[in-house]
């Protein structure tokens, strides 16, 4: 993306902070932290450790207590450390109230995504998308980016957007962003005559948190190569492919992964991306089942479903990474260490899983496990739109 700013070849040191509040338990921000440590990851750093804080109202010039803020200033000094990343979202005044604190770069969970999605922004579209929602984001923030400019050399959290003088900024912004604006109303009505000369085939749209491996099960799927990368946003852009199952034509979609606190901005920006989902027949909601907290993120993809008012189609749910789900089984005399199982297919399709989250199918992507069903799922799902939508085909189905 366009701007003054060079992107460091070093990985840079971060600490991430995270507060345990009425909304989130210590497991739950513990959790979070892991999360926003693989975010970390994905932009470039290295997460050096992690702090936590138990607050009841958060504090309104550093949101986290004093001492709590001397311990990190302390650390940051003996380590070296380039960044200080906080999974919950700062107003403009606290965050240049902590970097003055602690005298080190201060990003937040909505910086790290930006600068991800900066990142991986490949196409024009994309990278029109990113650049509206960093200029959106950036508005409110003009003052502190203008305060540390000169000392700021690049790096996480600083791809995309640069800064004109002070006097001007705010007005240059206000046009660049009215300007794309129009570019994205452009490109979203070329998409939308695009969609439409796709015929009347059925539609199916892959959606899912983020990284569970939806653009591989649509390798799968498609026979199509595309990017797969065990990161957070590997791709951004939409990919559709027109695949046949038996005899059946049908279209499907890979969409860009969900994630918990997804910036409002980008929601926007990723509007017309997201309109796969919003326009399909069927929607695949695929889910990582060997991460912890997989019902949390059943719930955000679920939440943003709503969101963009595509929460009435028929779903699919996927089950993906069978071969890496464990649980844990313990002795009743509590004595005996924890023993490690991996649960079988079978077992899997008796369990409240699959009696909660009807219909839905246990896959691995990656091994190519229960592949054949989960096509002859999605076949019938397909058949049963398409012949409804043209019922003189029924005799050749």
């Amino acid at each position: 993306m366009p701007g003054p700013y060079t992107i460091k070849m070093q990985a840079e040191k971060a600490i991430l902070v995270a507060v345990i509040s009425s909304e989130q338990n210590e497991k739950q921000a513990g959790e979070y932290l892991d999360e926003l440590a693989f975010l970390t990851e994905t932009a470039g750093g290295i997460c050096i450790r992690k702090f936590l804080q138990k607050i009841d109202h958060p504090n309104p010039r550093t949101f986290i207590g004093a001492g709590k803020l001397n311990e990190i200033g302390a650390f940051i000094k003996e380590h070296d450390i380039d960044l200080v990343v906080f999974d919950e979202e700062l107003t403009p005044s606290q965050q240049r109230n902590i970097g003055k604190a602690v005298d080190c770069k201060v990003l937040t969970r909505t910086d790290l995504i930006l600068d991800i999605f900066a990142k991986r922004a490949v196409t024009s579209y994309a990278r029109i998308q990113v650049e509206l929602a960093q200029y959106e984001y950036l508005l409110p923030r003009l003052t502190r980016m203008w305060t540390h400019l000169e000392r700021q050399q690049g790096g996480i959290g600083l791809r995309g957007p640069g800064e004109t003088e002070i006097e001007t900024d705010r007005r240059i912004i206000r046009e660049k962003i009215a300007r794309l604006k129009e570019q994205l109303k452009k490109i979203d009505r070329q998409m939308t005559t695009q969609r439409r000369n796709r015929g009347e085939l059925v539609r199916v749209a892959l959606v899912g948190y983020t990284n569970v491996g939806k653009s591989t099960l649509m390798n799968l799927i498609s026979k199509s190569e595309i990017f797969v990368e065990d990161k957070l946003f590997a791709t951004l852009d939409t990919t559709t492919r027109k695949v046949v199952i038996g005899n059946l034509p049908f279209l499907i979609s890979d969409t860009v992964g969900f994630i918990r606190k997804l910036p409002h901005n980008l929601v926007e920006s990723f509007k017309s991306t997201l309109d796969e989902a919003r326009e399909a027949d069927i929607i695949l909601h695929v889910a990582d089942i060997s991460h912890p907290g997989f019902e949390d993120q059943l719930e955000i993809v679920n939440q943003t479903l709503k969101e963009i008012n595509a929460a009435d189609k028929p779903v699919l749910l996927v089950f993906n990474k069978i071969d890496a789900y464990n649980y844990i089984e313990k002795e009743p005399d509590d004595l005996t260490p924890p023993t490690e199982l991996n649960i079988s297919l079978d077992v899997l399709k008796n369990t409240w899983l699959a009696r909660d989250n009807q219909p839905c199918i246990f896959i691995s992507a990656k091994k190519k496990i229960n592949i054949a069903e989960l096509k002859d799922l999605i076949y019938s799902k397909v058949k049963e739109i398409h012949t409804k939508r043209y019922p003189y085909d029924n005799l050749l189905y």
